[in-house]
């Protein structure tokens, strides 16, 4: 077929998709080869900015900022509470002068004073032994007077406070109530007897002794780094052990267990000073070291004392 008719053959046939993409891609090179040779006789910088300009700006989002979460700690009124039926208790209508009664007056100025007569024995000691927030602001203070004829009476006392904890003020007059129960005693976790005559029975009773009834020096007895200070003045003469128990049973063996070993033991022992004679208890931590028993821990209610790092 001659090549002129082919031409004209093929310029008049459908174009299909693939033709339609093909012509677009060809499109596209041509006008950027004009761009670029447009940008060529614009000069060097054009055709820089013509080569570098991005076809897509990403934008960064902002960074969040951290939300700060405020905490408010409501203020326990115990002890305003304690200082007020203090002063209620030593104070008796028609005596409003004195500084007690001014003072439960200043403290709760809606409450009443008791009518007692003046041969009304007094509480010897007053403290606070519950409380509880009823409210936002409104608490009630169980505080416990202890008298001289070894009565026991426990007053409700309702407080209220402001959210900052600043300001208080007793609301009503004090309600005498029961007790506090007594709790079940939990087992104790120091099931394991030692033997007073052991290693660590002597290091105990010595680390107490010098603790305190300054007997020695109370860091010999103590693990590199960790510093106790004894008490003083020293409260007693002599520290006696009367019994040892410990939670593992490691602290039972015969001999000293291997270096590293750790302890926790309970040291019952009797001191003594010119008064008399006192049962103390102390929990305490212990760990072998060179085939000796030394203090790593006194412990005393919630308080750790170690002095050293943990």
């Amino acid at each position: 077929m001659p090549r002129a008719k082919q031409s004209r053959k093929e310029q008049t046939a459908p174009a299909t998709a693939a033709d339609a993409r093909l012509q677009q891609m060809r499109r596209r090179v041509h006008l950027g080869r004009l761009g670029v040779w447009a940008a060529v006789a614009a000069g060097p910088i054009a055709l820089a900015v013509t080569v570098a300009t991005p076809a897509t700006v990403v934008r960064a989002a902002p960074a969040t900022k951290p939300t700060t979460v405020k905490t408010t700690v409501p203020a326990n009124p115990s002890g305003y509470a304690t200082v007020f039926l203090n002063a209620w208790l030593h104070s008796h209508a028609g005596a409003e002068s004195t500084a007690q009664a001014r003072l439960a007056q200043s403290m709760g100025p809606d409450v009443d004073l008791p009518q007692v007569s003046d041969a009304q024995p007094a509480p010897e000691s007053v403290v606070a032994v519950r409380s509880a927030q009823q409210t936002g602001t409104a608490w009630s203070v169980t505080v416990a007077a202890q008298y001289t004829d070894g009565r026991l009476r426990y007053y409700a006392v309702p407080v209220a406070a402001d959210r900052a904890g600043a300001t208080f003020t007793v609301t009503g007059a004090p309600a005498v109530v029961a007790g506090p129960a007594h709790a079940e005693e939990r087992q104790s976790p120091y099931a394991v007897t030692v033997p007073t005559d052991s290693d660590l029975s002597a290091t105990a009773g010595e680390f107490l002794a010098a603790y305190l009834a300054g007997a020695g020096e109370v860091a010999r007895y103590l693990t590199p780094g960790v510093h106790l200070t004894a008490v003083s003045p020293a409260p007693y003469t002599a520290v006696t052990v009367e019994q040892v128990s410990a939670v593992e049973d490691a602290a039972a063996a015969e001999r000293v267990p291997a270096d590293g070993t750790k302890i926790h033991v309970l040291a019952q022992v009797e001191a003594r000073d010119v008064g008399g004679r006192w049962p103390l208890a102390y929990e305490l931590t212990l760990t072998t070291r060179s085939g000796r028993w030394e203090i790593t821990a006194l412990h005393t209610g919630t308080t750790t004392q170690t002095g050293g790092d943990r």
